[in-house]
């Protein structure tokens, strides 16, 4: 289940808030400038779908997401717990960076924690398939899917080029540690 979780940023061992309530979710993190939703989608994608077969299946969605962000392009990010690359990417997520562009990902299956750093707040979303998260260029932030990461995600990108962080060098993520999944 979707949760959401908002702690003090001096304080991360007791929340402020927390809640598995949808709704109450995309309320909560709107205040931030970010977008959070439950898509409801029909789609049923066998295990082995490729990146082109899920994007297809999911070009409907797109189209219109596309189309409200401005942005120009798509693409499909899967990590699964046999990738040799796991401990380099993890640790690259896990530093706080943040982007020139809306950050925006919508889980086809498996799950990750995006935190947000705003505020004097950090706000950790745990997002599973069928969530839509979009967070706000300039926002900082950084995303775990564990030790053990298993999800597969469709990223959308205004700039073609792709995924580029500019990393903060703030530290706060390791006081945040993350369970994925917890």
């Amino acid at each position: 289940m979707s949760r959401l979780t908002v702690f003090e940023e001096n304080d991360p061992a007791q929340p402020v808030l927390l809640t598995e309530d949808a709704d109450l979710m995309g309320q909560t993190l709107a205040t931030i400038g970010v977008q959070f939703e439950r898509w409801e989608s029909p789609v049923r994608l066998a295990g082995d779908a490729t990146p082109e077969e899920i994007l297809e299946a999911y070009r409907p969605y797109l189209d219109r997401l596309m189309g409200e962000k401005g942005a120009g392009s798509a693409d499909v990010i899967k990590l699964t717990p046999d990738n040799p690359a796991v401990p380099t990417l993890r640790a690259k997520f896990l530093n706080e960076h943040l982007h020139t562009e809306d950050e925006i990902r919508f889980f086809v299956e498996g799950s990750g924690h995006f935190v947000m750093h705003v505020d004097g707040k950090v706000y950790d979303a745990l997002c599973e398939a069928g969530d839509l998260i979009s967070v706000p260029a300039q926002t900082k932030h950084w995303f775990d899917a564990g030790q053990a990461p298993n999800f597969t995600a469709l990223r959308v990108f205004t700039d073609t080029s792709g995924w580029v962080a500019h990393f903060t060098g703030d530290e706060i993520s390791a006081k945040f540690p993350i369970t994925a999944g917890a």
